[in-house]
């Protein structure tokens, strides 16, 4: 799917028409994206675009900083390069302007609706426990299954606290550790004793089920949920 770069508005051409138009563009391949249940990258792109569009337009942002900039001089006592800024036009400006305003609006509109479809495809989602849980749940295993398939997607997790400007958050990592056929024999609780057997620092692993009702996408949609659901359930 093409991307919007962060900075697609000053970048370029400066004229409503043609930023209206490589909007529009981007917009039809989301909708294609969110037509297939396919919810990330998409969602989180234009959560992302429209929040710097309501940053720029409430002026926390500044303009200077979005435009391509020019090397003036170079200063050899400092080691520093000088840039100038190629933003002037009070006309440029106002279209800018123009194009922020219809840009917010459509793009709210298109997070409108992958957040209907994400409330869809999480309604149809069982989260819960596999066993009796540990008291550290910070790290374990997702099972992930979904209905009339007999597959397994068996993945670690490890959650972590990061620190950005101050603030902590907590953070989830999820890898593969495989795929397994489920049987009569082989269930949720015999797995996980399969895989702990395998896993010798896992001793005691907390372990989830995933359960989708639907066959949706797992790259873009089912493993992006799963992330925020473990978050729910591991930061308690």
């Amino acid at each position: 799917m093409s991307k919007l770069s962060k900075n697609w508005i000053t970048e370029g051409l400066i004229d409503f028409e043609y930023k209206k138009y490589q909007l529009l563009a981007y917009l039809q391949e989301t909708d294609k994206s969110f037509k297939a249940i396919k919810l990330y990258p998409p969602l989180g792109e234009l959560i992302e675009h429209h929040r710097n569009l309501n940053a720029f337009k409430s002026g926390k942002r500044q303009l200077s900083d979005m435009f391509p900039k020019a090397l003036e001089s170079v200063d050899f006592k400092k080691k520093k390069l000088n840039y100038q800024s190629q933003s002037d036009d009070s006309e440029m400006m106002k279209e800018i302007h123009l194009i922020t305003d219809f840009a917010i609006e459509k793009i709210q509109d298109q997070i409108y609706e992958g957040r209907a479809i994400y409330d869809f495809v999480e309604d149809h989602i069982a989260f819960e426990p596999v066993g009796i849980l540990p008291i550290y749940t910070k790290e374990g295993f997702v099972f992930l299954t979904r209905e009339k398939r007999s597959d397994i997607h068996a993945f670690r997790y490890q959650s972590s606290l990061l620190q950005i400007a101050g603030e902590r958050f907590r953070s989830i990592s999820l890898w593969l550790g495989g795929i397994f056929q489920r049987t009569l024999v082989r269930t949720l609780e015999a797995l996980k004793l399969e895989l702990i057997r395998e896993i010798k620092e896992l001793p005691n692993p907390a372990a989830w089920r995933m359960h989708s009702k639907q066959d949706f996408p797992i790259e873009e949609t089912l493993l992006p949920i799963s992330k925020r659901l473990l978050l729910q359930h591991v930061s308690k």
